[in-house]
């Protein structure tokens, strides 16, 4: 008999793993503390070892249908606009890459990745308080006072992972310094003035990333990177001031103070992130994404690493249909070497910076990568 999955989180792994089990025949739950999704004003891009993913559970032509599609990612200087690297995307990326470049909108991707999953195997409002997976199955409680059952639990909670925190203790997350303001907002606000279709502004201390997030344009996200170490909050929700954001990117290019100028509202938060762990499994439990692996957004890759983990791992669990546990240690060591490279690579935040080949990022491809971890190819 086929073990039973309980996972903890709707966000993109979580969802993405719950479609790629289900479809393949396992039975699973997803918990999630939220008492709805809400759609934040949030950008995201979809890279060809994401939209793989996408398509292997059926979502590529509905999110190409919502992304929109840049010809190039751009990285300019902060204050003359001069070209410091183009990377190619559109049908270039596509053809090398066997995938395209997407953008688009947080919502849209959730939205798309919630309608992959039976409404009935989605469980909103359940805060998980404990979780005992040492025993011959898992017993979840929550804060409602409701309990339920299975085989195995996979923690996809983000990087405040209650499962983690029952596991290793509490935790401090690695605090940089730096915080990140975003939002998303019309483009009808630019009042016509273009802008790079997806560009990356390098200041000496700070960054502003700028793109569209919808097919037909009409829809701009941007998301910045500012030192004020004395802000800690970590909630995607938290208001930011736009007194403050706009003193940041003072002197930067007039394409960078148009789009400031021009936001009505924006959201702040802290940028941190945690040190890799030697495991990410304990008997039925296992860690998936931020839960196990959370990084800074410089390379763009927390979701789509999330979400590779979802399809490495449903493989792995097909190979041992009967053994949980033995599927949760396959896929720890399949995975670590990677998200731990493009975990150390994003800290650094010089991706795109200079001539860069991101064909270690792009080309990889969670259907088909061995799951022998010896021969995983990560770069020098």
């Amino acid at each position: 008999m086929r073990p039973s999955f309980a996972i903890v989180g709707a966000g993109m792994g979580g969802l993405t793993l719950a479609a790629a089990l289900q479809q393949r025949g396992f039975a699973v739950r997803v918990y999630e503390q939220a008492p709805r999704f809400v759609r934040l004003g949030a950008g995201i891009q979809m890279s060809p070892n994401a939209m793989r993913v996408l398509r292997g559970i059926g979502l590529e032509a509905r999110i190409r249908a919502r992304a929109f599609q840049p010809h190039s990612w751009t990285n300019r200087e902060w204050d003359s606009g001069a070209m410091k690297y183009e990377l190619p995307l559109g049908a270039d990326a596509e053809a090398k890459y066997g995938a395209p470049y997407l953008l688009m909108h947080r919502g849209d991707l959730h939205e798309a990745l919630a309608s992959n999953v039976p409404a009935g195997l989605i469980s909103l409002d359940k805060k998980l308080t404990d979780v005992d997976w040492r025993g011959d199955g898992v017993m979840l409680r929550f804060a409602d006072s409701t309990s339920a059952r299975a085989d195995a639990v996979i923690a996809a909670d983000g990087i405040h992972s209650r499962v983690r925190e029952l596991w290793r203790g509490a935790e401090r997350t690695n605090h940089t310094g730096r915080v990140a303001y975003r939002t998303t907002f019309p483009a009808a606000l630019l009042g016509g003035h273009p802008i790079d279709e997806c560009c990356k502004w390098w200041g000496p201390d700070r960054h502003i990333v700028i793109y569209y997030v919808t097919a037909n344009r009409d829809e701009v996200y941007f998301v910045t990177s500012v030192p004020e170490p004395e802000f800690t909050v970590e909630s995607w929700s938290a208001t930011g001031d736009l007194a403050t954001l706009r003193a940041a990117f003072v002197g930067f290019h007039e394409q960078v103070r148009r789009v400031v100028e021009a936001c009505p509202r924006v959201h702040k938060w802290a940028i941190v992130d945690r040190d890799p762990l030697p495991r990410w499994s304990e008997g039925r439990m296992a860690l998936l994404g931020d839960a196990g692996h959370p990084m800074t957004q410089y390379m763009a890759q927390g979701a789509a690493t999330a979400m590779e983990d979802a399809v490495v791992l449903t493989r792995c669990i097909e190979a041992e249909p009967g053994d949980p546990s033995a599927a949760f240690r396959r896929y720890e060591k399949v995975r670590q070497r990677r998200t731990s490279q493009i975990q150390g690579t994003s800290q650094k935040n010089t991706w795109m910076r200079e001539a860069t080949d991101p064909a270690w990022v792009y080309g990889y491809d969670a259907w088909t990568a061995p799951l022998d971890p010896a021969a995983e190819a990560i770069p020098a």
